[in-house]
């Protein structure tokens, strides 16, 4: 039985290229597996799968009576709802250690690093296995993606190590001509749905006992977002209403190094505490360029 390799929910291209190396890099070590996702490709995702003649992994969203290889997660509320009747095998990841746990020992390679393409890479070179040419141009927008083309404080050396390495393989020159036109496909906004904007790159968290949303939009001019604005601002709040106690978005501009956080929540406060500056409705956060290192623990902290 092959086990199935997946990612988060509303999968961004990390998500989808990781399963993707992961299912080759498994299967080349004797472990059959086959790449799926719980959700579509994103339209970046969709660039980096046409440019380098990858397929998008089929959409599941049951994994029970499966063995499954998490990676870029570890957190049951980014996990299919059906995890616990599954058999995890292995967890690849660069987050915080979430809230999984298993019946049994498991291969785990969880790095402080800025994307989990990085850490595949280096479990390639670890096992000895030679990268796909396809596949390493993958993990090399991956990591471009994940690191904001180096510009978010996730970035390590690791990380630049591991970009020049996939540049070679892949045949790429320019890694920051293909950051740049990675995000021009990411920041094109007009026509698409509100709601879909939203949940392009978002996840839920548990922050002490509270259901807390965040999402980020990445696009190379914030202005490009002043229309969409006012929809943006009516689904997080439908987002909200769903069972949660906050939800925020993060309007980040690659070239401001900033990001404007739209907010709505049982207790504005948080933000106060979190980050200093009081706002109702929204505030402006300069140099908050990733929600994992910059967001994730400063909201924790709040909630406590």
């Amino acid at each position: 039985m092959s086990a199935l390799v997946l990612g988060h929910k509303n999968p961004d291209t990390d998500s989808i290229i990781s399963a993707i190396a992961a299912a080759d890099l498994m299967s080349k070590r004797g472990i059959p597996s086959t790449a799926v996702a719980q959700g579509k490709p994103t339209p970046e995702t969709e660039f980096v799968l046409n440019k380098f003649g990858l397929k998008a992994p089929e959409v599941v969203s049951s994994v029970a009576g499966k063995k499954v290889v998490l990676v870029d997660y570890s957190d049951l509320a980014q996990a299919p709802a059906d995890l616990k009747d599954a058999e995890i095998i292995a967890v690849i990841d660069h987050h915080k250690l979430g809230d999984i746990t298993t019946s049994s020992p498991l291969l785990m390679w969880v790095w402080p690093v800025g994307c989990t393409g990085t850490v595949i890479k280096h479990m390639y070179d670890y096992y000895g296995i030679e990268i796909p040419k396809n596949i390493a141009g993958g993990l090399l927008c991956a990591i471009l993606s994940d690191t904001v083309i180096f510009k978010s404080p996730t970035t390590t050396e690791d990380d630049k190590k591991a970009v020049d390495g996939l540049m070679k393989i892949a045949g790429v020159k320019d890694y920051k001509e293909l950051g740049m036109d990675m995000f021009k496909v990411k920041s094109a906004v007009d026509g698409v749905p509100a709601k879909d904007l939203v949940f392009r790159d978002y996840k839920d968290f548990d922050m002490n006992g509270k259901k807390v949303g965040i999402g980020q939009l990445e696009v190379i001019d914030i202005k490009m977002l002043d229309k969409c604005k006012p929809d943006l601002v009516a689904e997080i709040a439908k987002a909200k209403a769903d069972g949660r106690h906050s939800v925020f978005l993060l309007l980040t501009d690659i070239m401001q190094e900033g990001s404007e956080m739209l907010i709505c929540s049982d207790d504005p406060s948080v933000v106060e505490k979190a980050f200093g500056v009081k706002g109702d409705k929204s505030v402006w956060l300069p140099r908050v360029m990733s929600r994992k290192k910059d967001v994730v623990p400063k909201f924790e902290a709040a909630f406590k």
